[in-house]
């Protein structure tokens, strides 16, 4: 069986909902699933929370970073930070817990390495996507931080079946991105209910089309992408490496100037929001 076939097969896996939760991820998806509910109370939600330890500390952590304590006033329980959050931005970190625990715990070091930096990565594309949303692109920023997290869902998940499959993780990831990133991607994305404007997002991403002028959710994904100081150790965009020719491209259409200068701005926001992701 080729890398193709193995994909396509790991994609028909995850198409039939055959996805399996460390007992943390399950937790957080009830969070989730929760949250989608209108019904659903603060008290509720931060007894939800609280169920999951490592989840509990990151919505405090997060509703005590630069980018979501604006009055400089330290919280430290749970329900005060769901409060400060709102309902949408919890939902994203259990989702981020979630996306991180599903590739599992590799049993090769270097593929346990492998899923470290690709959660680096996307704690880096989050936060960038939160912020270039909210300053620069004008898409809804709560919605670019959603969709950060799980941009990389799909490569979580084949990292989690790469010990079913020896070789599959060498060499290149040419095959990845022919059939592997797209065909598993969306079945996993599917399977979590992920919406499709944030769907559409990530498609975009795979794509490596940046529209002009950068208005979309799509752009704020790569545009994160690119300014990330961490690079996916899967990705590239359009068969080009990540900085062989988006930055250029950027540079002229964007003004040079422009997106460090929000960046430098910023800077405290991105750092904050990235600890906040470090499950």
């Amino acid at each position: 069986m080729d890398k193709h076939e193995i994909f396509r097969s790991i994609a028909a896996d995850a198409t039939k909902g055959e996805l399996a939760f460390p007992t943390s991820a399950q937790v957080a998806m009830k969070v989730v699933r929760a949250l989608d509910n209108p019904d659903c109370h603060i008290e509720a939600a931060a007894k939800l929370v609280q169920a999951e330890p490592l989840l509990a500390a990151r919505v405090v952590a997060m509703g005590n970073s630069a980018a979501f304590n604006r009055s400089g006033h330290e919280i430290t329980d749970v329900r005060s930070a769901v409060m400060r959050l709102g309902f949408r931005a919890v939902r994203s970190l259990a989702m981020a817990l979630v996306t991180r625990q599903l590739a599992g715990k590799p049993a090769a070091p270097a593929h346990q390495a492998l899923a470290a930096q690709l959660w680096e990565h996307t704690a880096h594309v989050t936060s960038l996507a939160h912020v270039i949303a909210r300053r620069f692109t004008h898409v809804d920023s709560e919605t670019a931080l959603f969709a950060g997290i799980v941009h990389e869902v799909g490569g979580f998940y084949m990292l989690s079946r790469a010990d079913e499959y020896p070789g599959l993780l060498e060499g290149n990831f040419d095959e990845w991105i022919e059939t592997g990133e797209a065909d598993v991607g969306r079945a996993v994305l599917k399977v979590l209910g992920v919406p499709e404007i944030v769907v559409g997002a990530v498609e975009s991403y795979w794509n490596g089309y940046l529209a002009i002028p950068p208005v979309l959710l799509g752009d704020t994904l790569l545009i994160a992408e690119e300014l990330a100081p961490v690079a996916s150790p899967l990705h590239k965009l359009g068969g080009v490496e990540i900085g062989e020719g988006m930055t250029a491209r950027m540079d002229i259409t964007l003004g040079q100037d422009v997106l460090s200068s929000i960046l430098e701005e910023s800077a405290e926001e991105v750092a904050s929001l990235t600890r906040a992701l470090q499950f």
